[in-house]
């Protein structure tokens, strides 16, 4: 039934019927309303929630879906969010009539099987409609909850086997009829989730969607429904267009690329992502055939809907950036799917992991094969951090805390053609704020000790990789911490010539008799002043490392970002002077030379 299911909802939709015709000056003011509306949605979200992943880390997303559920309008937030919400609003429309939809009612889904992503992501959203009692469409508000009241804290449960050991599953759940808070539906919400937060989260969501409606209700009344309906069509059309040109210019062919996993959370080593991006014309196919699908694999299922954004947040990042986001891109890209592998399960397999992975290897995948026709903007959408470290434990109260390990750190921010990794946050996590360490502190017993960026951390290149930091943590109080460990043996992959970043490591208890790393899973209880030391893979160099300026290396080394040995090693730089007293300089005839020397070894190795 899932993949029929599956198969529907991806199905195109038509334009919306309207007797208006619209030009583009009209068209793009209502377009940038939209965008306004989406922007004071997710503003609401992130000032009224109550737990830090949303008010300090600002991981949400608004969208505005229309009458036939196309996307009209995304996104604010986290770029792998964007391309979800039209799929969960679907199902809903499927079933109108069933759950009784009418203006002022605001309805709340997470079911991985109809349109959704992994249960954290809680999608709460509300119909407009016009004085005549006609849809036009559907304001959506999506923000990952901490806990979905499943087998573990946070659900994410390494050993889940199906998604009802994960959470609380909510196809198409009625929060508010006719502008009426539901109590006895919204305290079942609240009640099956650990978090004491939890009901202010779900209530700014309720009211961020409330406040968008109004604002649609009052740009429907000003523009009348036809002239609105109107400017959705000729948008995404224009989209449509756009994304068409861009692809025209592109050279035909097919181009393939895999990705590996380390492991499942079972140990099955080697889950492997493939995929063939074809181009033929105005038109791209991106077809995931040959993508890992053994039945027997645990922890890494990406559902249908998320594999499909995680496509087209890559395919996006490729294009040029002034393209509004919208239906346009899924009418103009065909995506192909395999029924039953890991990017399209079969129905009830667990979903919160494959959140992570596989679903940033099937970006990292597009991004090396589209590197071959637009390498300028191949900059991959991802974060390859398996999980993060959560730390969980109980207040005096008996109330669970947990701290998500969503904190300060740089990782996964590769080099793209003629530009180095820069920043701390992977553009995949976009405007995603990563908290600060004093707002942790004063919530949870942790103390983190330091955050430092790793020298050599980054992949070497003509550009290069900004490097990883090892993040080291302290727990004040007994806690159980969770992991899950990849990117070890497959970390970030370079492009174009370019080196790959270093992997990620994990260590718990550092500095005490108990200290291990964690090589593939834990759910540990650590006692009182136990640390905790996490080393995040950095970015990803592009181009070969030997084409990159000598000097640009000396100011590397200077940073510190480089070592002198790796200027040496990985650069062919030579280096007088000293770094101690900043009196580094490049012998650029004994570098010439060196280089030389490493091209002509290379060449005889292949």
């Amino acid at each position: 039934m899932s993949f029929e299911l599956n198969r529907k909802l991806a199905a195109p939709r038509d334009p919306l019927p309207t007797t208006a015709t619209i030009d583009q000056v009209t068209a793009d003011i209502i377009r940038g309303a939209f965008e306004t509306v989406c922007f004071e949605s997710a503003t609401f979200l992130g000032r009224a929630a109550s737990s830090p992943i949303i008010n300090q880390s600002n991981e949400r997303n608004a969208a505005i879906v229309d009458a036939h559920g196309r996307l009209a309008m995304g996104a604010v937030g986290t770029p792998h969010l964007t391309f979800v919400n039209q799929m969960e609003t679907r199902w809903g429309l499927m079933n109108l009539d069933r759950y009784d939809w009418g203006p002022g009612d605001v309805f709340l889904a997470n079911d991985p099987d109809h349109g959704g992503g992994h249960l954290p992501d809680y999608c709460v959203y509300g119909p407009v409609y016009d004085d005549k009692g006609e849809l036009i469409c559907i304001q959506t508000l999506q923000a990952h909850q901490g806990d979905t009241g499943g087998k573990d804290p946070g659900g994410f449960s390494l050993d889940a086997t199906d998604v009802f050991t994960e959470g609380v599953i909510y196809p198409c759940l009625k929060l508010v009829h006719r502008g009426e808070l539901r109590q006895d539906v919204f305290d079942f919400v609240v009640r099956n989730n650990r978090f004491a937060t939890f009901a202010g989260d779900i209530a700014a969501m309720i009211g961020g969607v409330q406040h968008a409606v109004r604002m649609l209700d009052g740009l429907i009344g000003k523009w009348g429904a036809e002239t609105v309906k109107a400017a959705i069509n000729h948008s995404i059309e224009h989209t449509e267009r756009r994304v068409r040109e861009e692809v025209s210019r592109w050279p035909d062919g097919t181009y393939e690329a895999t990705v590996l996993i380390d492991h499942d959370t079972a140990g099955t080593r080697d889950i492997k992502v493939h995929v063939a991006c074809t181009i033929a014309g105005d038109q791209l196919t991106v077809d995931l055939a040959g993508t890992d699908d053994r039945p027997n694999l645990v922890g890494v299922w990406n559902t249908f809907a998320n594999s499909r954004s995680y496509v087209m947040t890559q395919v996006v990042a490729a294009m040029d950036p002034t393209i509004v986001k919208n239906e346009g891109f899924f009418n103009a890209v065909d995506i192909v799917i395999p029924e039953g592998c890991i990017a399209q399960p079969p129905a009830n397999k667990p979903a919160a992991l494959g959140s992570f992975h596989p679903a940033c290897e099937i970006t990292e995948a597009v991004c090396l094969a589209l590197s071959a026709v637009a390498p300028e903007r191949s900059q991959p959408q991802l974060y390859k951090i398996g999980m993060p470290n959560a730390v969980i434990g109980f207040d005096d109260n008996g109330m669970m805390w947990m701290d998500q390990g969503v904190d300060c750190r740089s990782m996964d921010t590769s080099a793209v053609q003629g530009i180095d990794g820069w920043g701390s946050c992977p553009n995949a996590l976009g405007s995603l704020i990563l908290s600060e360490a004093e707002d942790a502190e004063s919530r949870f017993p942790i103390l983190n000790i330091s955050r430092e960026m790793t020298t050599d951390g980054g992949g070497a290149g003509q550009w290069r990789g900004s490097p990883g930091s090892l993040n080291v943590k302290q727990v004040l109080k007994p806690t159980t911490a969770m992991a899950w460990m990849v990117s070890a043996d497959h970390p970030l992959r370079g492009m174009c010539g370019g080196d790959d970043a270093i992997p990620y490591t994990n260590h718990f208890e550092v500095g005490s008799p108990n200290e291990r790393q964690v090589a593939h899973t834990a759910q540990d209880l650590l006692p009182e002043g136990a640390v905790i030391a996490y080393q995040h893979g950095g970015g990803a160099g592009f181009g070969p490392a030997l084409l990159r300026d000598p000097e640009a290396v000396k100011e590397d080394v200077l940073d510190e970002y480089v070592s002198p040995e790796a200027a040496r090693a990985k650069y062919g730089v030579v280096l007088t002077g000293s770094l101690a007293d900043y009196t580094l300089a490049v012998d650029h005839a004994a570098t010439e030379a060196l280089r030389a020397d490493m091209r002509a070894m290379a060449q005889a190795a292949e």
